[in-house]
């Protein structure tokens, strides 16, 4: 069948030689990163200081624009950080957590970078209460939901589960959470770039996550969306010269907070790690994510079917409403084979209580998954299997 989609794969270098489907984890770098990141270097080594005012101050912004469009964000929603910790660590910041509205609730399905910030914060007085998965893929949402109260403040939870690819369902979370007076915050970085987001339309508080997987932009950029009439208000307590109104004023404190999405900003940004996001961004907004969405369903599915077929366990949802880019395929000696995988150049990884995670992207042929299927089955025949 005719893909239009593959014509993207001349952008990606590493396509070349490798089967690449682990960009869950690290999407393959766009061609036009690394002229970018040599555009960062001759600015830096020809114009000096004056970068910041000619380029650099804005780059965040501009960036921060380019990862809104995807989500259907208002303008100036989204501030842009080094990681996803560092978002939930700024949210956090926005909020006390002293009286009785000082309820986490989230699942052990989230990144543990989420969940061990939210653990930290009992120091400050929260109370987490973690809901536990029974079957490895998913909490059923009306447990979830029946845990947001009155007295829960906030709702970290992901989009996009990273162990399953299991899809949590964001509007029904909101709409609870906003009818006790909680708050969600919403993490997309397993969705955003294979998963159609509209945050206007969930009516969702907070969005975080990064551009290194699905979005192809490489480490050191994550962004944080704030829905509009909470930026106004909010002030956070992790903040840094780069929230304040006049930062190059460099008075004396107390901040004088900027607008948004300058005001949910700290210290200085990671300005090369904002020229190696760009390309990938602008490449997914052209392929268009309801078209990457719409191939990624056809490959997860024909994974899930050669796997089926070799009786391999499938630790991933069979509904394709409820399950996002990545096939989490449990077979015989899984971590060994996924070893033995990246040897072979077939990229992949392996989780516990996954196995090998296969994801697909819009650069991906169906030649290669077959390829992927094969190659397992041929280190498999060599091995001493263990169940």
């Amino acid at each position: 069948m005719s893909d239009p989609l593959l014509r993207f794969r001349t952008e990606f270098p590493i396509l070349a030689n490798t089967t690449y489907l682990i960009s869950n984890s690290l999407g393959a770098m766009p061609r036009a990163t690394q002229a970018a990141l040599n555009e960062y270097a001759e600015i830096w080594a020809t114009r000096g200081v004056r970068a910041w005012e000619e380029t650099w101050w804005m780059l965040a912004h501009e960036v921060g624009a380019l990862v809104g469009t995807l989500m259907n964000a208002e303008p100036n929603t989204v501030s842009l950080h080094q990681n996803v910790a560092q978002c939930q660590a700024v949210v956090a910041s926005c909020f006390d957590f002293s009286g009785k509205r000082n309820k986490i609730v989230y699942t052990d399905m989230n990144f543990p970078s989420v969940m061990y910030f939210w653990e930290s914060q009992k120091a400050v007085g929260a109370r987490v209460h973690m809901m536990r998965t029974d079957d490895g893929i998913h909490v059923p949402i009306d447990r979830l939901l029946a845990a947001i109260d009155d007295e829960t403040l906030l709702v970290p939870i992901s989009h996009v589960v990273f162990r399953s690819a299991y899809i949590n369902d964001a509007k029904a979370i909101v709409e609870r959470a906003h009818k006790v007076g909680a708050h969600v915050v919403l993490d997309t970085f397993q969705s955003l770039g294979t998963v159609p987001m509209d945050v206007r339309a969930l009516g969702v508080d907070f969005v975080c996550g990064g551009v290194l997987k699905w979005l192809c932009g490489g480490p050191g950029t994550a962004y944080l969306y704030v829905r509009p009439d909470l930026g106004r208000k909010l002030q956070p307590r992790f903040t840094g010269w780069m929230a304040h109104e006049k930062p190059f004023h460099f008075e004396i404190g107390p901040i004088h907070y900027a607008d948004p999405p300058y005001r949910f900003m700290n210290g200085t940004p990671n300005v090369p790690a904002l020229y190696a996001a760009r390309p990938g961004l602008k490449l997914i907004a052209e392929a268009g994510i309801d078209n990457i969405r719409a191939k990624s369903r056809r490959q997860v599915a024909k994974l899930i079917a050669l796997a089926d077929a070799r009786e391999w366990k499938v630790n991933t949802p069979r509904d394709p409403e409820k399950r996002g880019g990545t096939a989490s395929i449990d077979m015989p000696n899984s971590k060994e084979v996924c070893a033995e995988l990246l040897k072979r150049d077939v990229l992949v990884d392996w989780r516990p209580k996954a196995g090998v995670r296969m994801s697909p992207h819009f650069y991906t042929s169906d030649e290669e998954l077959e390829i992927a299927i094969a190659t397992v089955e041929e280190i498999l025949s060599t091995m001493t299997v263990s169940r």
